[in-house]
């Protein structure tokens, strides 16, 4: 179970660092001076192009003219998690996070703590990011992780489970399985190895109609 939380755990957390930066690229440069908006623009291309350290100079230049931009500081806390600059990325997260809370700073935020083995805080930030948008199932998955850190496993599946619910597929209903069977619910497991025949058995053209590929755009 460990490991396949691990893949979708950090799959969300890929998906977050891309998908949420147009939105703040476009509502932060309405907002901000033409020379940040230069500067916003080159952050932006610069991760794109994998420029780390002419990314970072940008973000902190945007973050000496406008101190409290919290779009900012979330990316570069984004910036130093790529390069596993944990306790830099804390900083910055945080420090989005009470300028701004956003579901994806607390998410990312939260994904962090779990890497540093800080669960306690990890589930806060999960909570949190919850409270403000529960409709992603990458949330409660994440928060699922974090609680069968902290042995919380019937609070687990219940997480799990509303995962599956908000999006069915065969990743999340092989966690609820396992999750299942590690408690010794075999009714329920049972449950859960039908439903994944059942998609197995499903023709690849009619996955396709269900399930279009999500493309990720930058």
């Amino acid at each position: 179970m460990y490991e396949l939380f691990i893949i979708v755990a950090f799959a969300a957390f890929a998906f977050y660092n891309l998908s949420i930066h147009d939105d703040e690229f476009v509502n932060t440069s309405r907002k901000i001076g033409e020379r940040v908006g230069k500067l916003w623009d080159i952050a932006h291309h610069s991760m794109k192009e994998n420029r780390m350290l002419r990314a970072e100079k940008a973000l902190i230049t945007i973050l000496k003219i406008d101190e409290r931009n919290a779009a900012a500081y979330n990316r570069l806390g984004i910036l130093y998690a790529k390069q596993k600059e944990f306790r830099d990325a804390i900083d910055c997260f945080e420090i989005a996070s009470s300028l701004e809370a956003t579901p994806s700073s607390l998410h990312n935020l939260g994904l962090i703590y779990y890497e540093t083995e800080n669960y306690d805080k990890a589930a806060i930030a999960f909570e949190q990011a919850i409270k403000l948008e529960d409709s992603l199932a990458t949330r409660h998955v994440a928060y699922a992780k974090v609680q069968e850190k902290l042995g919380n496993y019937k609070l687990m599946i219940q997480e799990l489970e509303l995962a599956a619910t908000l999006e069915p597929n065969k990743e999340i209903y092989e966690l609820l399985k396992r999750a299942y069977d590690q408690q010794g619910m075999v009714e329920e497991s049972d449950k859960v190895v039908a439903k994944l025949n059942k998609m197995t058995r499903q023709p690849k053209s009619a996955k396709r109609l269900l399930r279009p590929a999500r493309r990720l755009v930058i």
